[in-house]
């Protein structure tokens, strides 16, 4: 029989730009005294990746558009978060005053596109999503199987809101290593 055990990575550091997310993981899994074995899935949170990569932008060096601020205006926001917002957008689906619902340039359906103004250490930090989040799954999974020795599957995930709907669900926003239905037959 088929067993299926979940544990959580302990004891990350805080993340910075050009750190190397495999190698934090793998340091953090000895120091909890675990290790990865074949066919393994590791979800990692975009909000790492993000910050890793250096997908951030401070508000203050934010110039809004006029449309921005029209929209800002419109809903009681901050003018240089919607612009943000909108650059990160390839179109609105809606606009309430309470949120701005968008279609990022990935093509997800989500709550201002993605942007996160939450766990950054600076004032006016906002998180973008990964630029390349398949690509980003792809660099962390070679990276682990190579010092493992395993074939792994690495999801990055990001938690959206529904529309219309109340809670939060995570969502993979980016793959690698996982068997698609052709692979099947």
């Amino acid at each position: 029989m088929k067993s299926i055990s979940i544990f959580g990575v302990q004891n990350m550091p805080e993340i910075f730009p050009g750190d190397h997310l495999a190698h934090l993981i793998i340091k953090a899994l000895k120091g909890q005294e675990e290790k990865l074995l074949d066919g393994d899935i590791v979800i990692v949170t975009s909000k790492i990746v993000s910050k890793a990569e250096g997908c951030m932008v401070n508000k203050d060096e934010v110039i809004p558009s006029p449309f921005a601020v029209q929209l800002a205006e419109s809903i009681n926001r901050d003018p240089r978060l919607i612009e943000i917002v909108l650059r990160e957008s390839v179109r609105t689906v809606k606009v309430s005053d309470q949120v701005l619902i968008t279609e990022t340039k990935h093509g997800f359906i989500c709550a201002n596109a993605g942007v996160d103004q939450s766990n950054v250490k600076e004032e006016g930090e906002c998180l973008l999503l990964p630029k390349d989040p398949d690509h980003s799954a792809l660099k962390i999974r070679s990276l682990l199987q190579s010092y493992y020795k395993v074939n792994l599957t690495v999801i990055i995930s990001d938690t959206f809101g529904r529309p219309w709907r109340l809670g939060q669900t995570n969502i993979a926003i980016g793959v690698s290593g996982m068997l698609t239905q052709k692979n099947y037959s």
